[in-house]
């Protein structure tokens, strides 16, 4: 099994150093269920995972974990371990559908190679998350719970996929893609976290919603940020969704102010020109479209934490509540 010494965990878990601990040991169970047998192209899926990801579903897995009454540290590392790999493999399929060139500052699998290589790799990551969650899943109805769960997430990519340069319908309509897209995974690494803890129904119904709520206001936080973030920082360009016709949130907001103006641009249907991105970005400020996404995500977040006050005490309520809030506040 890999030591794991070389991955380099986010900045992000600095101030939380039990769960940077246990982070580097879910790395370690991921790599240790990468069994392919060519060592180059090994090496290449052990750097994609190592890539240097926030690790937040699994951290979120591993906080839940201690909700119920017994603890079981394999256990959770394992179930944290599969919704890393899952999460990763719709990554690997999101730059092939998007084209991507980068993410998080490096070379995307279909940018190095082609988009069948990064297909069939992202499949393969999702045969490694079946096959960790069938070893140590406490009953075949929680695999039967994570299919279910996939199937939310990727016909929310299927969804969005479908509306790219279609105009922005509503916020409803939104709210209702970033669900199956994002909240899904969140809301499903808490539960399954708390149901492994065997933690009461109520327990676990709280832990799904609390992690929707945060999982809702992550997705809207990370859309701001592709209007107002940095090249540098974000690992991708600033306005890439908005090029790529997928209209989020802030642009939505826009259209609502100023529909003809936001239309005529939108309504090139080809690849938009830096002086077009400029205008709609004049749009969004106009339509104060940026605070209000702000000002939605802070809400999500506070319902988050509501939830979060109604769950056993415990040192990890402390953590959750901290981190929580620091995710909303994130520039990258």
């Amino acid at each position: 099994m890999k030591e794991g010494i070389n991955m380099k965990i986010h900045p992000i878990w600095n101030d939380y150093p039990e769960i940077n601990n246990q982070l580097l040991k879910v790395d370690q169970v991921i790599q240790s269920h990468i069994r392919i047998k060519d060592k180059k192209v090994r090496a290449i899926i052990n750097d994609v995972v190592d890539s240097g990801g926030k690790l937040l579903r699994p951290a979120y897995a591993l906080l839940c974990s201690q909700i119920g009454p017994e603890q079981d540290e394999d256990k959770a590392l394992a179930i944290a371990a599969a919704l890393e790999t899952l999460h990763i493999a719709t990554l690997i399929h999101d730059d092939v559908i998007d084209q991507a060139d980068r993410r998080r500052g490096k070379a995307t699998l279909n940018n190095l190679f082609d988009n069948k290589f990064a297909i069939y790799a992202g499949d393969y990551l999702f045969s490694v998350c079946f096959s960790i969650l069938s070893e140590y899943a406490s009953s075949l109805s929680h695999i039967a719970y994570h299919s279910r769960s996939m199937e939310k997430i990727l016909s929310g990519e299927l969804e969005q996929l479908h509306s790219r340069f279609q105009p922005p319908k509503s916020v409803k309509n939104y709210l209702s893609r970033i669900s199956g897209k994002t909240a899904q995974l969140f809301a499903l690494s808490c539960y399954v976290g708390a149901v492994e803890s065997k933690a009461s129904k109520q327990e676990r119904r709280r832990a799904w919603n609390m992690g929707h709520y945060i999982g809702m206001a992550y997705q809207i936080t990370d859309d701001i940020l592709d209007y107002q973030g940095d090249d540098e920082k974000m690992g991708k360009p600033v306005m890439m969704d908005a090029e790529q016709g997928i209209y989020t949130l802030p642009l939505i907001y826009a259209m609502q102010h100023d529909p003809e103006r936001v239309s005529a641009i939108l309504n090139q249907k080809q690849e938009l020109s830096s002086h077009e991105l400029d205008q709609l970005m004049v749009c969004i400020e106009n339509a104060q479209g940026i605070e209000q996404a702000q000002s939605l995500a802070h809400r999500y977040t506070n319902k988050a934490l509501q939830q979060l006050a109604k769950l056993p005490d415990g040192d990890y309520k402390n953590t959750l509540h901290q981190l929580t809030n620091q995710l909303l506040k994130r520039t990258t």
